[in-house]
């Protein structure tokens, strides 16, 4: 995609997938023996992740106990009158009475509202002011109003982290972040689990199919080091990258709604990494992120606040 193009232009159309996919995809890896599903309401679909684990949860494959579900704060629901309305909406779309983990989506705080993607005349988000610690704050009620069982953050950095702990009364559980070979996170990833707090990495494949891709973005899948171990173990390299985050003790999410890769992917925990190719991975860091959100200007961008 041409950076002159507003790379967020139409997000939630581009992140659609087609009629039907979603829930399906959701049948399909609790069939092979998934059980988490890790969701959001930017991605506009919770309604059909929903439809999918009822499914399943009439069929008796499952039971509402055996999933741990795990949704994330929206940027326009910040102000801490909207977080418990957000909350609900998730539960509804999704049909159930409580969430296992909800965390804050990033620390930036757009213009309040039901659109998902605020922009002025101009093609700008509109931001808004909103301290994540007050959102934080309002998070702690969803627990005690029994609405999630635990809350944590995604997409902060760690002095964003340590506001969030000097204030706290119930601990940040998670942190879920970008995080791969090319960008391994590891004094971030070191104080999180040195605090109690589990990472998960999203994005563990590279995430070639964002929305705002261009083709001259490098690919990680097609690492020279990941197809060399790739082929030496007899996997796919999207299995070592899942291998990779499973063996640094990290909750793996990768993203498919293919029942063949959905598949494929599970047996990712068939296999091990020698400490030898653990050592290569992680030597390929070069702190790229495919999803920096550069083009959003807020003090509280994680990555590059305004001045």
């Amino acid at each position: 995609m041409n950076r002159d193009i507003k790379p967020y232009s139409n997000l939630q159309e581009v992140r659609k997938s087609k009629p039907g996919e979603v829930t399906n995809a959701v049948k399909a890896a609790l069939e092979v023996g998934y059980r988490h599903l890790d969701c959001a309401m930017a991605y506009s679909n919770e309604a059909e992740v929903g439809a999918g684990l009822k499914a399943k949860i009439d069929d008796g494959t499952v039971k509402r106990e055996d999933v741990f579900i795990t949704s994330k704060l929206w940027n326009t629901m910040h102000h801490p009158d909207d977080v418990a309305k957000a909350c609900q909406m998730t539960l509804d779309q999704l049909g159930v009475t409580y969430l296992d983990l909800y965390l804050i989506h990033w620390p930036m705080a757009y213009k309040r509202g039901e659109v998902l993607f605020p922009e002025d005349e101009n093609g700008v988000m509109q931001v808004d002011d909103i301290e994540y610690t007050d959102t934080w704050l309002a998070m702690e009620q969803l627990v005690d109003k029994g609405m999630c069982k635990a809350i944590g953050v995604s997409n902060f950095n760690l002095k964003m982290i340590k506001e969030i702990q000097a204030i706290n009364k119930v601990p940040i559980a998670n942190h879920q972040i970008e995080l791969h070979p090319w960008l391994t996170q590891e004094e971030l990833v070191r104080y999180c689990q040195d605090n109690n707090i589990s990472v998960t990495a999203y994005s563990p494949l590279g995430s070639p199919d964002r929305p705002w891709v261009k083709d001259t973005d490098p690919n990680l899948m097609a690492d020279p080091e990941v197809m060399r171990i790739a082929e030496a173990k007899g996997k796919s390299p999207a299995q070592v990258l899942i291998r990779f985050a499973l063996q640094r003790g990290i909750i793996c999410i990768p993203k498919s709604v293919t029942p063949s890769r959905i598949k494929d992917n599970f047996e990712a925990l068939d296999f091990e990494l020698s400490a030898t190719d653990m050592k290569d991975l992680m030597a390929l860091n070069k702190d790229y992120r495919g999803c920096a959100l550069e083009w959003i200007k807020h003090r509280h961008h994680p990555f590059t606040p305004l001045a």
